[in-house]
């Protein structure tokens, strides 16, 4: 009734002129605030689109190159505007650099399986920052494919206005993963602005009590860094640790309109874990080796370290998860599946990788890798939320998520894997996404047919000496069928693929670009939905030992697994809606036409003199 009342008033209220204009001003005003939207938003009230003026504006600039590699999955990036409570790390599994809090984490052996997992008190990272007062906006990356961090900040001197002035400071820190002793820091600043600049550098001196000490030695003429300390582990045992350090000069002086570039190269010596009667045996040998170490990587020139660095985490990445379409809440996003295989493949070793690997050592680990037998067993791991989390936010998380996978890995047939280290590391991982697993005479893929209404790849599955891709993709009618394609290798072996219960002929895989499509069938009992061998005649004697009921199709199966409701809640619904619109005829019948029904039109020449009647009946 007040609701009513006020409505009534409103017309009056909007009469007024003044009242008009205000409306019209109003909603102008919404327009153009939706129009500018949340960046132009910030330039057109704050100044620039990013908190920092000027510097702000510069650091959108770089943000900009990596936002291509981003959206294509290959790594994710933090900045004041979207920060991200996720650790940018760097390592190979012999050390693990914790670029946010300048942690050095060392593992005490050299054995695959084990992690990084003693944090020093060393700051492997070293400051560079412009002299004087200044603003400064900074934005990191973490590049999955390159295993490296990236840093970029960019810093506006007191009394520059404009973003084309500022002083731009690019990092990079890799944990080199080819030469598992290896740390470098590349450092990029560029100087448009019409003046010189100045910038100090400096490290985090150990504290009062710190394990670690620092001295300044020669090695070949040059000036280096060394230090040393130790870490405490359990029964009054410890690991040492022996970091040697090219020296870099405690200022840098750039040009007007100039670049600079250098990088610091870090070697890491640890021991196992000793007593502390062989302390000062251990730390000489430590010493001399890390020193040895650096002097040959000195004459070496760093565009080389790089390219092998990043070469290498390249082939590790040939192989991997591709989320295409999710339509469900469990299913991880296609970022936490490329952060998890990341942070797990920095915390391993790669002994594959390692010159000092035997010949013979190295076949018997890259036999191991092409043919995982009995790996993975079990159900798929796809949503498994503790093995693909969506937050990591610390060091010390992704260190238990390594042991989680580990142990998982291990317990599900996969030992020969773990033992390969990174490479194995990422093909137990991919196998267990989907469900793969390997037995003695075929490849299987054994998914639960009733999660197959998300399509994701999964690439780079090492078969004898082939590669090979697996997708499970949706038709236009959102069906789910299976797309595999191979990339066969110097020595092409015969491929051979049917689909559940191989009822129809095995089909021959070949290195088409359009690859091989299979429906996606159900059997019962359930058994695999895919079959892949080398032995042709393993395949075609396989339909004849499954001892199948039946075989439906994806729809067919779901159909009889979700029938839907039952018929008498349906029945029951239309009798009660029958029942309502019977009540409401007879309603509407006796109102109208019953004994004693109002008629249903009057004249108006009636229904005055019945107001007249009424009129005169109130005078009297």
């Amino acid at each position: 009734m007040w609701l009513q009342q006020r409505l009534k008033g409103l017309p009056g209220l909007l009469s007024s002129s003044w009242a008009r204009r205000l409306l019209i001003g109003l909603l102008l005003f919404l327009i153009f605030y939706w129009y500018l939207g949340a960046e132009r938003r910030w330039r057109f009230f704050g100044g620039s689109a990013m908190p920092g003026g000027a510097a702000g504006q510069c650091l959108l600039a770089e943000i900009h190159r990596w936002k291509s590699l981003v959206d294509r999955g290959e790594g994710i990036y933090s900045t004041p505007q979207e920060q991200l409570d996720t650790p940018f790390v760097s390592g190979n599994g012999h050390i693990l650099i914790d670029i946010d809090s300048n942690r050095l984490w060392v593992a005490s052996s050299s054995q695959p399986g084990s992690a990084p997992v003693h944090q020093t008190e060393y700051s492997p990272r070293l400051g560079v920052h412009l002299e004087g007062k200044r603003a400064e906006a900074q934005a990191t990356m973490l590049w999955f494919r390159k295993g490296a961090v990236l840093s970029v900040r960019c810093t506006s001197p007191a009394g520059l206005q404009s973003s084309r002035d500022c002083i731009t400071i690019r990092e990079e820190f890799i944990a080199h993963r080819s030469r598992p002793n290896v740390y470098l820091q590349r450092i990029h600043i560029n100087n448009p602005s019409d003046r010189a600049v100045s910038l100090d550098v400096s490290s985090e001196n150990p504290s009062f009590g710190s394990k670690f000490s620092t001295s300044v030695e020669k090695l070949e003429d040059k000036d280096i860094v060394l230090s040393s300390g130790r870490v405490p582990v359990e029964n009054n045992r410890m690991v040492l640790v022996v970091v040697v350090s090219k020296k870099l000069n405690s200022r840098i002086q750039v040009s007007a309109k100039s670049e600079y570039t250098d990088s610091i190269l870090s070697v890491v010596w640890t021991s196992e874990s000793i007593e502390s009667s062989k302390l000062e045996e251990t730390f000489s040998t430590l010493r001399e080796g890390a020193k040895k170490e650096l002097g040959e990587l000195l004459r070496a020139t760093v565009d080389d370290l790089v390219v092998d660095h990043q070469q290498a985490w390249m082939d590790l990445f040939i192989s991997g998860v591709e989320m295409r379409k999710i339509t469900d809440s469990h299913t991880p996003s296609s970022r936490t599946v490329n952060t998890t295989l990341y942070y797990i493949l920095s915390s391993s070793m790669a002994p594959l990788l390692d010159r000092r690997l035997s010949g013979e050592e190295r076949a018997r680990l890259e036999s191991s890798l092409n043919y995982a037998d009995h790996c993975f067993s079990g159900h798929a791991t796809m949503h498994a939320e503790n093995l693909w989390p969506e937050r990591v936010s610390s060091t010390a998380q992704i260190l238990q998520l390594f042991t989680l996978w580990t142990l998982t890995l291990q317990k599900r047939g996969c030992k020969v894997l773990v033992a390969a280290g990174a490479h194995g590391a990422m093909q137990g991982m991919v196998l267990s996404f989907g469900g793969l697993q390997f037995t003695e005479n075929h490849l299987q893929f054994q998914a639960d047919p009733d999660v197959l209404h998300n399509s994701y790849a999964l690439r780079g599955i090492h078969y004898n000496q082939d590669l090979i891709n697996l997708a499970v993709l949706l038709d236009m009618e959102g069906k789910p069928f299976l797309h595999v394609s191979v990339k066969q290798q110097e020595k092409p072996v015969k491929l051979y693929a049917c689909e559940a219960g191989c009822l129809n002929e095995p089909v021959e895989l070949t290195s088409e670009i359009k690859g091989h499509t299979f429906p996606v069938m159900v059997t019962q009992p359930i058994t695999p939905l895919l079959y892949i061998s080398t032995d042709l005649r393993h395949l075609q004697d396989l339909r004849h030992t499954l001892h199948l009921k039946a075989i439906l199709a994806h729809e067919e199966h779901m159909a009889n697994r979700y029938p839907g409701l039952p018929f008498l809640f349906w029945f029951s619904v239309a009798s009660l809606i029958t029942l309502f619109h019977l009540f409401l005829f007879k309603l509407i019948y006796n109102e109208y036409c019953g004994p004693g029904a109002k008629p249903l039109f009057r004249s108006k020449v009636a229904s005055k003199r019945e107001d007249g009647c009424h009129d005169t009946g109130n005078a009297a």
